[in-house]
């Protein structure tokens, strides 16, 4: 017998503003579900994801969740109004035996949970709502956007999260490599419409390019239709006139069909001009030291950097990335060490916090008002590369419309403001591009065609992401910040550097060294004299394990009480006849809590060992 569906939407339909969203949309979640929900930006992904969690009412239609299972949301902006830490609101909800498992996200996602609110950044309030709903574990996951202010090992323990968890999960992402290693089925919104592909993202790209092959096929013979039978109209003859007027009616049948198709969106018309040739050497930076109290940046850095390189820096969060950007560029002094930068640069910078970006302006001001595209005594008209241009077809290039013109940027979603920024550096030359986390926000189609752009432009780029797919397909050159000061060039992308790092660690050794440990202490045996004292192991548990380990005993006494009421429920002599539901339900919850006593009394004996 087939389950029911986590999740069901019948004939959906949303309008926003007299336009519509979504019309007759219906999609199924079913259970072990991994599913990537891509689209462009503005497409209305996150507005979906949001009617499947409940959380927007659609016009019309239906959402069904069957009762007793549980659906959770990790929205972009979460709400923590109301509590005093990240980890309180990461715990509500959670019973208390359970709230080790916030601990256990907030290692792997790297905050902590007893950072106030009132003082929290974006990312960290991100990550404190991501690590909620791990630790809540519902049935249904949904993630809109959950690696964005997330370093690479963040990333890398997050991917691993989902890749062992047994719940369902959609999930909206601009991170290739993360979608193509979690996703088994594909669900894509284009022009108001859900289209689902059960193969994972890895084979998005080959369906999407097939779909519309079909989509021009069938558009190019109906064309060819309207064509035939416009020439029938005109030169057909006038006799038996009811046959001819049911032919008029059918080309104009043909003509509505195809008014009523939705064009595809183009994507952004991203344009670099590097201007003038900067000299050959860009950068030359020479025993680069700086550190802020206990924590070094750089020690004893140096790096050469010539006309054409793309040079991308990785490393955790905090770890002092744009720090280093800014000493290459000038912008912050080292303690020690010198840079020496070349001759004719012209800088553009595409800042992570999008901070060139005023909310308040609208988009019109905001580019009419950049000094570097003002055309004097006209407030209609920007430079474009040396040209003047009109706002809105400027705009229109970045595939914003008019109306959005005279609208805040407050109001404009992520991927909208990465496109405006994209929008201000591209509008004048420059032969030197800062690109601080340029890929947040940013859909798969514009992230190619930037790609693109990046691989032909004939200045040089800088460039920190925790993108490791855009990281492969951009980096000439990769410099890994472990911490502590240290900072190691490596040869081309993010695999490049992650293969050159596995060659160059040394090989582990604990079987040679077992070994010779045995064979010393035969010859010791053979002398007669005594082994010499083994000094006692530590212990090999990270703060997770032991806060797990404290806790335990706690979960275990828990699960015998459960165990006990349920069994001296079930000891009840007629319940089996009179009330066969509950008596199932009990049975069930029996050997639920009884595997899970099991499981976490193997896990502390575990533990129990290691330590």
């Amino acid at each position: 017998m087939a389950r029911a569906p986590l999740l069901q939407l019948s004939d959906i339909s949303l309008t926003f503003g007299g336009n519509p969203v979504f019309d007759g949309l219906t999609l199924n979640i079913q259970q072990g579900d991994r599913v990537a929900l891509v689209g462009r930006n503005g497409s209305g992904k996150s507005t979906l994801m949001k009617v499947m969690a409940g959380l927007i009412e659609a016009d019309q239609g239906a959402r069904t969740v069957p009762p007793g299972t549980s659906v959770g949301y990790m929205e972009q902006e979460p709400d923590l109004s109301g509590f005093e830490t990240l980890g309180e609101f990461a715990a509500s909800g959670l019973d208390p035996a359970e709230e080790y498992k916030v601990e256990m996200a907030a290692e792997g996602l790297k905050f902590r949970p007893e950072t106030p609110v009132a003082t929290a950044s974006g990312g960290e309030r991100r990550r404190a709502a991501l690590a909620k709903l791990l630790a809540e574990a519902p049935e249904l996951m949904l993630l809109d956007e959950p690696t964005n202010h997330l370093d690479i090992e963040a990333i890398g323990w997050l991917e691993q999260q989902l890749r062992e968890t047994r719940r369902a999960f959609v999930l909206i992402s601009h991170d290739r490599a993360f979608l193509r290693a979690l996703t088994r089925a594909t669900l894509w919104v284009d022009r108001g419409q859900v289209k689902r592909n059960e193969q994972g993202f890895e084979t998005f790209e080959e369906w999407r390019e097939t779909v519309w092959a079909e989509e021009d096929e069938a558009r190019h013979k109906l064309n060819r239709k309207i064509k035939a039978e416009a020439k029938w109209a005109v030169e057909g003859i006038s006799a038996r006139r009811k046959r001819n007027q049911g032919r008029v009616r059918a080309l104009q049948a043909l003509r509505a069909e195809r008014a009523s198709q939705i064009k595809r969106q183009g994507v952004a018309a991203l344009e670099l001009d590097s201007g003038q040739s900067s000299g050959k050497r860009v950068i030359e930076a020479t025993g680069l030291s700086k550190g802020f109290g206990d924590k070094q940046i750089v020690q004893d850095f140096d790096l050469r950097v010539l006309r054409g390189d793309r040079v991308a820096f990785v490393g955790p969060n905090g770890v002092g990335k744009t720090t280093l950007l800014k000493m290459l560029t000038g912008e912050i002094a080292p303690d020690a060490g010198s840079v020496k930068l070349g001759t004719n640069l012209d800088v553009a910078v595409f800042d992570q916090a999008r901070a060139t970006l005023d909310p308040e302006q609208t988009l019109w001001n905001g580019l009419v008002n950049d000094p570097g595209m003002a055309v004097k005594g006209n407030s209609d008209q920007v430079m474009v590369r040396g040209t003047p241009k009109h706002v809105v077809a400027y705009l229109k290039d970045f595939l914003f419309d008019e109306q959005q013109a005279r609208s805040p940027i407050r109001a404009l979603s992520g991927g909208e403001r990465a496109r405006l920024l994209l929008a201000r550096i591209m509008a004048r030359p420059s032969n030197l591009l800062i690109l601080d986390e340029p890929t947040n926000d940013l859909d798969v189609e514009t992230l190619d065609l930037l790609q693109d752009l990046l691989g032909e432009y004939d200045g040089t780029v800088l460039l920190v992401s925790h993108d490791r797919d855009f990281i492969d397909r951009v980096a000439s050159t990769t410099i890994a910040m472990e911490g502590n000061g240290r900072a190691t060039v490596y040869a081309g992308g993010w695999s490049d550097y992650q293969a050159q790092k596995a060659m160059a660690e040394p090989a582990p050794e604990p079987q040679v060294k077992a070994a010779s440990e045995a064979t010393a202490a035969k010859s010791t045996a053979k002398a007669g004299a005594k082994p010499a004292p083994v000094a006692p192991a530590k212990s090999g548990l990270s703060f997770t394990e032991r806060h797990r380990l404290e806790a335990l005993p706690g979960v275990i006494e828990r699960y015998e009480a459960e165990i006990a009421k349920l069994e001296e429920f079930l000891a009840q002599p007629d319940l089996f006849h009179t009330q066969p539901v509950k008596f199932n339900k009990a049975t069930e919850a029996l050997v639920e809590r009884q595997a899970a006593l099991a499981a976490a009394e193997e896990e502390w004996l575990s533990l129990e060992e290691r330590a």
